[in-house]
């Protein structure tokens, strides 16, 4: 990825010395901790994510939201909630993504909840699928405040689009990115640095260089090429780009898939990040999609009283003695590139 002075001079403003400060605890003890193979946390998360909404207007097959397939309870992030999170959080944590599962904007208070954050002082950033981007949540996207907004568009044709993003349309997509480039004109302002993530596909990746290319025309700041994860890719998979450079997994002399990437004994994410879902459950990572390892519930306990807690402290001694053994770290991209 090519550096974006705007971008960074903006995330520089957020850095206060107490934020800092935890963040050089965090390293020190990842570090640390890989140095005598037992788990320390000095630090709070860096970043963290939380979930607005499990809810999609869209059916992609690689999503558990598009799909319509959790196992977990689905609903909408309650606002006060919200709040209470970011109160606590805000001195040491840094960054905050508004997104996990679901597409962010259909919560009704979504924007609001951006504009709290941001003044409380994080670094926000939201992903979404775009087609909720009309004049007016442009507009309102722009004056919340919002650090980072990633648009996803995986096609530069309708007809290639759609492959993925099953039931969207690629030009709605594309004139709510020129709204928002528009409203950051009209308001004189950087913010949001607008990014176009396009994910490499089978199916899309013949139009990398028309995305390089429309995405500046539509005003976007930054394009991004992000390899794809799929979950059945042992016997191969459709949408496993046939270029290698842009895929996660590799075929094997036997025949079968795999990862490109070895499944390393540590995990910074576990040390520097963490998720919460829409109901207050804290999960290790983003690839715990269905909430399966529950580290503890926001709604019955602090935040530090779950990061230090002894379910985090065992689920990183876990990653010590070997993430093979963990089901959500096998199609892990720690350690992989994933921005192509």
């Amino acid at each position: 990825m090519s550096f974006h002075w705007a971008d960074w001079r903006n995330a520089a403003k957020k850095a206060t010395l107490r934020r800092a400060w935890n963040a050089a605890q965090v390293l020190a003890s990842y570090y640390l901790t890989r140095l005598l193979r037992r788990p320390i946390q000095w630090g709070m998360p860096i970043s963290i994510s939380i979930e607005p909404t499990t809810a999609c207007n869209l059916r992609c097959p690689e999503c558990p939201s598009g799909l319509r397939a959790f196992s977990r309870p689905t609903g909408n992030l309650r606002a006060d909630f919200f709040r209470r999170v970011v109160d606590e959080v805000h001195r040491d944590t840094f960054s905050l993504y508004l997104y996990f599962q679901g597409e962010p904007y259909i919560h009704p208070e979504f924007l609001d909840m951006v504009h709290y954050a941001h003044n409380r002082g994080l670094f926000t950033t939201t992903s979404t699928n775009g087609h909720f981007l009309d004049a007016e949540r442009a507009r309102r996207t722009v004056e919340s405040g919002l650090d980072r907004l990633i648009v996803s568009v995986d096609g530069t044709t309708q007809e290639t689009y759609e492959k993925y993003r099953i039931g969207g349309q690629l030009e709605r997509v594309v004139q709510g990115i020129r709204e928002v480039a528009h409203w950051k004109r009209r308001l004189r302002s950087r913010r949001p640095h607008l990014i176009v993530q396009f994910l490499v596909l089978r199916t899309n990746e013949h139009q990398i260089d028309d995305i390089r290319r429309l995405a500046r025309a539509w005003g976007a700041d930054e394009v991004r090429l992000k390899s794809a994860q799929v979950y059945d890719y042992q016997q191969g998979h459709a949408l496993i780009p046939e270029q290698s450079r842009y895929a996660r997994y590799a075929q094997q002399p036997d025949g079968s898939w795999a990862p490109r990437h070895a499944l390393l004994a540590h995990c910074w994410r576990l040390w520097h990040a963490s998720v919460i879902t829409w109901n207050g459950v804290v999960v290790p990572c983003c690839f715990d999609k269905d909430a399966a390892h529950h580290l503890g519930n926001l709604k019955e306990v602090s935040f530090r009283h779950i990061w230090h807690g002894e379910a985090y402290q065992r689920f990183r001694q876990r990653l010590l003695q070997g993430r093979q053994q963990i089901d959500i770290c096998t199609n892990c991209s720690e350690g992989c590139r994933v921005w192509v």
